[in-house]
């Protein structure tokens, strides 16, 4: 068990990498600035991390909630489910800095293959995943067509959320309340099963039964 110090200069690092990360970029960002900014010595920060990437994988982890059990959004209405998702937000009080960051970590994973790929795993999977988890219910309750791709669906849902985070500030007029929701309509109208004149659309319950 780490001791009471050790867990105090594990988190003074991540709230000062965070700042500069969202500040001045990963690359631009070192780690005799981490260890200034952070008061933590360099040689205690590799003790805590091997390098640079390391660190920042895991506060791009801890601005997204990583260490929070995510809630299933199961309710029985696809695209109320699909809303519900895209609208998580694990860590309200670190939301800011989430946008601020995102700019910064996609140059920074366009330029590191590898650290784009392991980014993919950590963080964007989770959300990935739990989208595909309410999609394929969507198709097997029938409320979504029998032939919809998922990770294209996928694409389409998170794209503009992301769009969002990076070219419009949340705040501004130009960006709805319910910019999550309007996403989803989008989609919706395209890919929704649409029941045959005088068919009832199948219910959970209908659809288990098949």
């Amino acid at each position: 068990m780490a001791r009471p110090r050790s867990v105090l200069a594990h988190q003074q690092v991540l709230d000062a990498a965070t700042k500069l990360f969202a500040d001045q970029g990963i690359d631009a960002t070192s780690m005799d600035g981490i260890s200034a900014a952070s008061g933590v010595s360099k040689a205690t920060i590799y003790k805590h991390w091997p390098d640079k990437d390391k660190l920042a994988l895991e506060v791009l982890s801890y601005v997204h909630g990583g260490n929070q059990d995510a809630p299933v959004f199961d309710s029985g209405d696809v695209r109320a489910d699909l809303i519900a998702q895209l609208n998580y937000q694990p860590t309200t009080d670190r939301t800011e800095m989430k946008e601020r960051l995102m700019p910064h970590v996609i140059a920074y994973s366009a330029r590191n293959r590898v650290f784009g790929l392991a980014w993919r795993k950590t963080v964007v999977e989770k959300q990935r995943a739990a989208l595909g988890r309410i999609l394929e219910r969507g198709v097997r309750d029938g409320q979504l067509a029998d032939d919809l791709d998922c990770d294209l669906s996928i694409a389409m849902l998170v794209g503009p959320m992301i769009y969002r985070r990076i070219f419009l500030n949340s705040s501004s007029d130009r960006t709805p309340v319910n910019f999550a929701e309007q996403v989803v309509d989008a989609f919706w109208k395209a890919f929704a099963c649409k029941p045959r004149l005088g068919e009832r659309p199948r219910s959970r319950k209908n659809a288990s039964k098949r």
